[in-house]
């Protein structure tokens, strides 16, 4: 198994990269997070969130959005906050500095086991039904009880972003980075739509606000 850890403290990097050695994982070793996105592909990524140049979240987000790679978060940041975002931002697990080698070596088995069979399962249809919600992702249609839904190019995306992993809390962020590609939180033009999709699904009540922080989709 070889993994990619991706630490910018060599006195925490060195002994681990030797410690996996022991157990039979290779990791090979960068500092930053530009050299973590520009690395070979691996079967696992280990990443610090404390990088000197790219936030650790960040480069989660990112490597969730381009490969299809397990991490898991190695970090001495403990607060909730950190957590949620990390585990939001397409992390598989999460693991508080310090920690003993076997536990995240037990962690990185289990996690690759669970990625194994997710990768081993049948491809997901491309309709997906969410109650009375049903959303074919091949046209970009929806429906609600059998009635179609016309939704705009970014409504539809909003939604599809949303569906992705109902019930999970989903950060303004991300939907700005991913659907507009800006960066800035203050923009109106998410709520806008957010608005408009409650509005055009005739539920408002299932897309749920956490102020300041994002959305999540609860079909009732």
């Amino acid at each position: 198994m070889r993994v990619l850890l991706v630490e910018d403290d060599d006195s925490i990097a060195v002994p681990l990269v030797e410690g996996l050695g022991r157990f039979g994982i290779q990791a090979e070793h960068v500092t930053t997070g530009a050299a973590a996105l520009a690395a070979p592909p691996a079967d696992l990524v280990l990443l610090d969130l404390g990088l000197p140049d790219i936030d650790g979240v960040d480069v989660c987000w990112e490597l969730n959005r381009t490969r299809n790679v397990p991490i898991i978060m190695l970090t001495s940041r403990r607060a909730e906050a950190d957590l949620v975002r990390g585990l939001e931002g397409g992390a598989d697990d999460y693991l508080a500095k310090p920690f003993s080698l076997r536990e995240l070596v037990a962690r990185i088995r289990a996690v690759d086991r669970r990625s194994r069979a997710t990768r081993a399962a049948p491809p997901p249809s491309d309709t997906q039904a969410l109650g009375p919600l049903s959303i074919d992702r091949a046209a970009r249609e929806v429906s609600v009880d059998g009635r179609p839904v016309t939704l705009s190019p970014k409504e539809y995306d909003l939604l599809e972003m949303l569906a992705a992993r109902p019930g999970t809390m989903v950060l303004r962020q991300k939907l700005l980075e991913q659907i507009w590609a800006t960066t800035d939180s203050r923009s109106k033009t998410l709520d806008f739509h957010i608005a408009s999709l409650r509005r055009k699904l005739g539920r408002p009540d299932w897309i749920e606000t956490r102020r300041g922080v994002g959305f999540r989709l609860v079909v009732t």
